[in-house]
């Protein structure tokens, strides 16, 4: 049958499961903070996924798509993201999550600064525009010299670079390479590299009947937020999706304070509109570009 809703209406449905997603496993993340570190979260995150990935591409019949032509870029892009999520578990548990979530949204920015040195693109005027715009949020989020400048502020500023430089490699590699094999090289290198952090004092903390359903919540909900977010891109156009996606700062915020009783900054919120902005212009002029051309 065919689909009766527009495409923006269904991107946002889409949307809805990804800030869903996101937030759910911030929260799992926070609680499990108090018994597991992040590499042990990421090493039981990382197991869910390859059960998931390895179900799913078998059902579907894409497991015969992995190969090895690429296996040097996928390790590169995957030390990357592991060290981006840890660094991203780490300051959840330091800071509020309002704040984190307001710097993961600097990642686009760190994609357009670094561009030209991965991928040999210009830094045009928009670009600029937006970067200036997305670093003076930066200033904004953090206000060095109005606060103290903390160790959750700066592993999640890390973070986004590293989510940036995750995002380049992805980019490079989705010209040769299927969304099966990506997943499949993300997960199991990931397994590996939580064993081997996890375990090199010789003591992984087990799941326990408490905590097994929330390890396997960050498996889960990451993997979902990520389609839910690639399946909205796909739908509809970026400047449809964007703002959709920002309405996870606030509600984040309503979460951390009502679950977390984290107080409710509002330069937080004037510095992620500032980088939402510098995000926004960029998407909007490459589009407009794309239109012109057209």
């Amino acid at each position: 049958m065919k689909d009766t809703l527009a495409p923006e209406l269904r991107a946002a449905l889409w949307m809805i499961g990804s800030i869903v997603s996101f937030s759910f496993m911030a929260v799992a993340g926070r609680w499990l903070a108090e018994g597991y570190d992040t590499f042990e979260i990421m090493l039981y995150r990382s197991i869910t996924g390859i059960v998931i990935v390895f179900a799913v591409g078998a059902a579907v019949g894409t497991l015969g798509e992995i190969t090895t032509r690429s296996s040097g870029v996928h390790v590169i892009r995957n030390v990357f993201h592991f060290g981006g999520q840890n660094l991203w578990f780490y300051a959840i548990t330091v800071i509020p999550l309002a704040q984190v979530f307001a710097l993961e949204f600097t990642s686009p920015i760190w994609i357009l600064v670094l561009s030209p040195i991965f991928l040999g693109e210009h830094m045009k005027r928009p670009r600029i525009v937006a970067a200036v715009l997305g670093f003076i949020g930066i200033l904004i989020v953090t206000r060095p010299g109005a606060t103290p400048l903390n160790a959750g502020i700066v592993t999640a500023a890390l973070a986004a670079i590293c989510f940036a430089l995750t995002g380049l490699l992805t980019k490079r590699l989705t010209k040769t390479e299927s969304l099966t094999t990506i997943l499949a090289y993300l997960t199991v290198t990931q397994a590996i590299f939580g064993l081997v952090c996890a375990g090199y004092d010789g003591d992984i903390k087990l799941p326990t009947f408490e905590s097994a359903p929330l390890l396997g919540l960050v498996g889960v909900a990451g993997l979902i937020a990520h389609f839910c977010l690639t399946k909205a891109l796909s739908i509809a156009p970026a400047t449809v999706v964007m703002p959709i996606d920002f309405t996870r700062l606030p509600i984040i915020a309503v979460i951390g304070m009502l679950i977390f009783a984290e107080p409710l900054d509002p330069w937080v919120f004037v510095g992620a509109v500032l980088i939402f902005a510098g995000n926004y212009y960029n998407i909007w002029s490459e589009t407009r570009k794309v239109q012109v051309s057209d």
